[in-house]
């Protein structure tokens, strides 16, 4: 009995070593648990990542500065409230040495031209006779290009612009990291100045708003350039479209800021919240220019910010189809045009998916599905001109490019001019 009870006990034993050495090492048994609630990588993080992987070929040499310029802190300008005392402002700025890019930062003539019929400056004194030219420019001599470039192509149109002398934006020397302080209100209770990337005005330059149009922005927040669009005081009827409700109210609050109110009535300013893809349908034929801001991957923001960004791993799906619906916005965009009207495509993005892109099959859905006529404008002046300011690509197939430099860190901006003949 003893013997049996002993061979009990040494069978128990063994079965307890035998199932130590089988239970696998804690660490292993929850390996899979570790695997599953380690943190997944950062949004800005995975932004840089892929903007190495797309933008380091298509950039080359240039990259490197680029990448640095987007990782340092943004550059800014101070676009002047034309519904202030601008005089003041001006000899403000002009004590902290900094200088309107618009009219008195380019290193040619002729780009600048005084609108015709009726759109005065405001506070300011006309401009110098070198810069009022002729809209049209047959001589490309005279819009201020490279006197040794080739010409457009036959695919291309060109012509000189007639800015606004009421758009006056404020900017420091290359090199001058000076930020501006926040703007104050004025003696008419508005504040005295907007402050952007100066970059984000070429687009309404480009746009060639002349008094009487009519004028659609149709991905208008978060209002940057729509208070530039009405600070010309050209439009007269401006349709201000996005599709987010909350972005709105943040381009609300700008208006209120910035604009009298006797210029918010609704004969002259429409405020919506529609589907920018249907616009095309709903107005056509129906503006004098066309501004389409597209949504993108916005990457200065993104490799800075956590918050909504576009390159987290939840939002993969929709930044794939971006390109899709940005294609989509420009051909609503462009039927909503008037024939012999103007519409300009804008992005804050490096990618040539997002930009030259869409142009191109915009222009070539427009004209095999709707049957219309579209020329890209040379943009080889607005370059040329605002080289000084602004460090542009240049190798873009049709539009411009500003990129982010350490010397003149504005951009990404993005920016084409397309033109509807029918």
């Amino acid at each position: 009995m003893a013997a049996l009870r002993g061979c009990s006990l040494r069978l128990k034993t063994l079965c307890e070593r035998l199932g130590e050495w089988r239970r696998p090492p804690r660490r292993d048994a929850h390996k899979k648990k570790w695997a599953s609630s380690r943190p997944s990588a950062r949004g800005a993080e995975l932004a840089l990542q892929n903007l190495d992987m797309s933008c380091g070929p298509q950039l080359g040499d240039l990259w490197p500065s680029v990448r640095v310029g987007l990782l340092c802190e943004q550059k800014y300008g101070a676009l002047l409230n034309s519904f202030e005392d601008v005089e003041k402002v001006i000899r403000q700025m002009e004590l902290q040495q900094a200088k309107d890019f618009v009219y008195g930062g380019g290193d040619s003539q002729g780009f600048g031209c005084m609108p015709k019929g009726g759109c005065k400056p405001r506070g300011i004194q006309d401009l110098p006779q070198d810069l009022q030219t002729p809209e049209s420019c047959p001589d490309p001599s005279l819009a201020g290009g490279d006197s040794g470039r080739e010409s457009p192509s036959s695919l291309e149109t060109k012509q000189c612009l007639s800015v606004s002398p009421n758009l006056k934006c404020f900017t420091f020397p290359r090199g001058d990291t000076t930020r501006f302080k926040p703007a104050r209100q004025g003696s008419l209770r508005m504040l005295e100045y907007y402050l952007m990337d100066a970059a984000s005005l070429l687009p309404v330059l480009i746009l060639d708003v002349q008094p009487g149009h009519t004028v659609l922005d149709l991905c208008a927040a978060p209002g940057g350039k729509t208070l530039a669009l009405l600070q010309t005081e050209c439009c007269r009827h401006l349709a201000i479209n996005d599709i987010s409700s909350s972005r709105l109210s943040r381009l609300r609050k700008i208006l209120h800021n910035y604009v009298p109110k006797n210029l918010c009535t609704e004969d002259r300013l429409r405020i919506t919240s529609f589907d920018g893809r249907l616009w095309g349908e709903i107005e056509r034929d129906t503006f004098d220019r066309v501004l389409v801001d597209a949504p993108c991957t916005t990457d200065r923001h993104s490799v800075h910010e956590e918050d909504n960004n576009i390159f987290s791993r939840l939002r993969i799906r929709e930044r794939q189809m971006l390109p899709l619906l940005q294609t989509q916005l420009l051909v609503s965009g462009i039927l909503a045009t008037k024939p012999g009207g103007s519409i300009v495509y804008s992005t804050c993005s490096l990618s040539q998916l997002q930009n030259e892109c869409v142009v191109e099959r915009a222009v070539q859905v427009a004209e095999t599905e709707h049957g219309m006529e579209l020329l890209p404008e040379d943009l080889t002046d607005v370059r040329t001109h605002y080289r000084e300011t602004f460090n542009f690509y240049g190798r873009c197939r049709v539009g411009e490019l500003v990129l982010p430099h350490l010397t003149a860190n504005y951009g990404p901006m993005y920016f084409c001019k397309l033109h509807k003949i029918h």
